[in-house]
């Protein structure tokens, strides 16, 4: 991709309304300072003296990090967070970030807020290394009129969104915004508008996912197609763009260290290389920078090669982003890229 090119696809990011719909968690950071280590008196064991806490939205809320990062001009939010204190940080966090729109997202009595809790252990001079994580999450089914609001806030958003994204974060089905009952109206909503961007991505696979693009890696390829665990790269595009044609939609698959492929329904089947690693890494976070960098680029007019350069592009700037959920500015893919 040319400068000119990079310039005139994200030039529109500012003008661009995107909707993020699925499970908002809060990242809720520990920072432990080892020197302070002490023993209970009362127990026997070492205590862990916390200096800073830090939170930020994790999840969708990661995917909603990175479109923030690229300017997107609004952000609407479709998700619901607890009455409870880590709710109260979730909104905090989420009002913060410029473009936000919160009028449809929801806190309730019937939920709580669904919160990864990440003690790390900061040494001087060495990078953060996280103990075992706390979390709070939802074990019962979301209520039925729940999810009710939730599908209208999805359905009116619809009428002018440039993009939809849905993130499935939960591990246990129907627990979280992305029940079965939001996937039918997804359907339909897919079938009403087949211009619009809607890309799908879940920590338990898109396996019951209407036809919509899709956006996994290649071990979740691997179980969806029912192909073998460990692909080669032949195979997954061979398996992407079978995939492509039977939706109709685009499929994109991440595939760590070799980069990014995407399949189109008309043929096309483009592969971007990993780029180069520059010192430490830190995974976490890369596959939601892609998300929203796909999103972002493909609601702003991007081919199927663009789309993948921009979004391997900005993994490739989350992934040196250590002891933190990161995310990719405009003017930092930009010197990655071009």
């Amino acid at each position: 991709m040319n400068r000119a090119r990079f310039q005139q696809i994200t030039s529109r990011y500012t003008s661009l309304r995107i909707a993020i719909v699925g499970d908002f968690c809060l990242d809720r950071y520990l920072e432990i300072d080892p020197r302070r280590q002490e023993i209970s008196l009362e127990t026997g064991l070492p205590v862990h003296n916390v200096v800073n806490v830090r939170a930020q939205p994790g999840a969708a809320g990661t995917i909603l990090n990175n479109l923030v990062a690229l300017g997107v001009g609004k952000i609407f939010p479709v998700g619901f967070c607890g009455e409870d204190g880590e709710g109260f940080e979730l909104k905090r966090a989420l009002e913060a970030k410029p473009g936000v729109q919160l009028i449809r997202f929801i806190q309730t009595s019937d939920r709580r807020t669904f919160t990864y809790c990440k003690p790390l252990v900061m040494t001087p001079g060495m990078p953060p290394v996280e103990l075992n994580r706390l979390d709070s999450k939802n074990w019962t089914h979301t209520p039925g009129r729940l999810q009710g609001k939730l599908i209208n806030h999805l359905l009116a958003l619809a009428e002018s969104a440039d993009a939809v994204i849905l993130m499935d974060q939960v591990d246990t089905p129907e627990t979280g915004v992305v029940t079965s009952k939001l996937l039918d109206a997804v359907k339909k909503l897919a079938r009403q508008k087949p211009d619009l961007p809607i890309l799908a991505d879940s920590r338990r696979g898109l396996r019951d996912f209407p036809p919509v693009v899709f956006k996994m890696n290649a071990a979740e390829l691997s179980a969806l197609s029912g192909t073998k665990a460990d692909l080669g790269l032949p195979e997954i595009k061979e398996t992407a763009l079978k995939l492509a044609r039977r939706h109709a939609r685009a499929v994109f698959v991440t595939a760590a260290e070799r980069g990014i492929i995407g399949a189109s329904p008309s043929d096309d089947i483009e592969h971007v290389p990993a780029l180069p690693t520059r010192g430490p890494i830190d995974i976490v976070g890369a596959g939601d920078s892609v998300t929203a960098n796909l999103a972002a680029a493909l609601a702003a007019g991007a081919k199927l090669r663009e789309a993948v350069e921009l979004a391997n592009a900005a993994a490739s700037v989350v992934i040196h982003q250590l002891g933190t959920t990161g995310t990719a500015s405009v003017s930092q893919i930009r010197r990655v890229l071009v």
